[in-house]
């Protein structure tokens, strides 16, 4: 049965106006004349801080006039004119069609006549699951050929930047995406037990989020389940023709839940251990909690990110553990990425790389209140990993902790 007692709060029209006050800064800043938003099928929906939308498409937002959501098809503008006849605000009122990346030029053209310096969000991506950026190779060229003489410059980190301080209405959406993963978290500790299927677990998880009036981001939901396994993402029999795996006992179910309320994020990790579970396994669990809570000791505004992530780190150190997944990282967007490398330099999980891998240095950039993050220390001996954690919202003087039952390893 749902816990559910209410359904999600919206944003109110302050909230764009207050974002759009600070993206046409950015642009002045920047001496850019108009900026193309692209989200298309990006997971950190760029497009919503203007639109409070998704559309898997692009806004055109010019520095003086208001912007223009394109999409790909007219079923997505009709679903957005069925929201306002049903009296939903939206913030933005003129949606179109615009199925190739010229037409979107031409959009831009008439927005913006005389634009010569545009800004562009998604073309680069410092986002996990993006790397490569959110806007399709063959629109690029279509937009960037029709728009010749432009100069184009990509804004996409100095954007997310602005994505990442919440207002106190998006808070609230925060709050009630981790409450719903907290009601997640328990259905998952009270269904999980020797003989019940994976499928049986991700199901009841999924429900009971969706039972609160919201959805999941992409991936959704990320799991594996046994004695020791370095496995991680979606369910491996969603992507082919596996058998889900009967839990046993000594096994953890870990999973990685990812509500959203409107287009904010939060994600929890939760892990249930079937006991007994082995000394390595209960090594990494404790190394996990210290690692969990060092992370909400010096969690506080004014403190750099790579700070917050070497309090995190430090019970790594004299423990031998290792970190198979940052140990925090940003949410919405998910960008500001805290890897350490602790015990690591003789590493050999036997995968083969094309080339060198791909380092992403630990940006420095000072913390503030109403910054949101994703908690999610993992410590692993060779094939042990233990992974649990929760929300974080950071205060002036420390931080608000928005879920409690997933930040400790579950024992049945």
């Amino acid at each position: 049965m749902s816990t559910a007692t209410s359904m999600p709060p919206s944003l109110s029209l302050n909230v764009r106006d207050r974002h759009w006050e600070m993206v046409r800064g950015m642009m002045r800043e920047r001496g850019l004349d108009c900026l193309l938003v692209g989200g298309f099928r990006s997971r950190e929906r760029y497009e919503s801080f203007i639109t409070d939308d998704y559309n898997e498409g692009s806004v055109v937002f010019p520095l003086e006039g208001d912007p223009t959501t394109q999409t790909w098809t007219e079923l997505r503008v009709m679903r957005a004119l069925d929201s306002a006849e049903r009296g939903n605000e939206l913030w933005v009122q003129d949606y179109r069609v615009a199925t190739d990346g010229a037409q979107a030029a031409s959009v831009l053209r008439e927005k913006a006549p005389d634009a010569r310096r545009i800004g562009v969000v998604g073309l680069h991506s410092m986002a996990p699951t993006e790397i490569n950026g959110s806007i399709p190779a063959s629109w690029w060229l279509q937009f960037s050929e029709a728009l010749a003489g432009a100069t184009f410059e990509d804004v996409s980190v100095p954007f997310s930047d602005l994505m990442l301080l919440k207002t106190d209405e998006e808070l609230g959406l925060i709050r009630y995406a981790a409450a719903a993963a907290e009601d997640a978290s328990r259905v998952m500790r009270d269904i999980t037990e020797v003989g019940v299927g994976e499928e049986v677990v991700l199901a009841e998880v999924t429900a009971e989020v969706i039972r609160h009036g919201i959805g999941l981001r992409y991936p959704e939901i990320v799991m594996n389940s046994g004695p020791h396994t370095l496995a991680w993402g979606p369910a491996r029999w969603t992507t082919r023709a596996e058998q889900p795996r009967r839990l046993e006992r000594g096994d953890i179910i870990a999973f990685e839940i990812m509500p959203m309320c409107g287009n904010q994020e939060v994600q929890v990790q939760m892990s249930v251990a079937l006991d007994p579970i082995d000394e390595t396994n209960q090594q990494c669990e404790k190394v996990a909690h210290d690692s969990y809570d060092a992370g909400v000791k010096a969690l506080r505004a004014g403190i750099g990110f790579p700070e917050l992530v070497a309090a995190m780190e430090e019970p790594f150190r004299a423990s031998g553990c290792w970190a198979y997944t940052p140990l925090v990282h940003s949410v919405s967007p998910h960008f500001l990425m805290g890897r350490t490398k602790i015990n690591q330099e003789n590493l050999d999980l036997g995968v083969r790389y094309a080339g060198t891998p791909r380092e992403r240095p630990i940006r420095d950039i000072k913390l503030q209140a109403g910054m949101v993050f994703a908690f999610e220390p993992n410590a692993c001996i060779g094939d042990h990993r233990v992974n649990i954690g929760g929300t974080v919202i950071v205060t002036e003087d420390g931080c608000e902790e928005l879920n409690s039952i997933p930040t400790r390893l579950a024992h049945k």
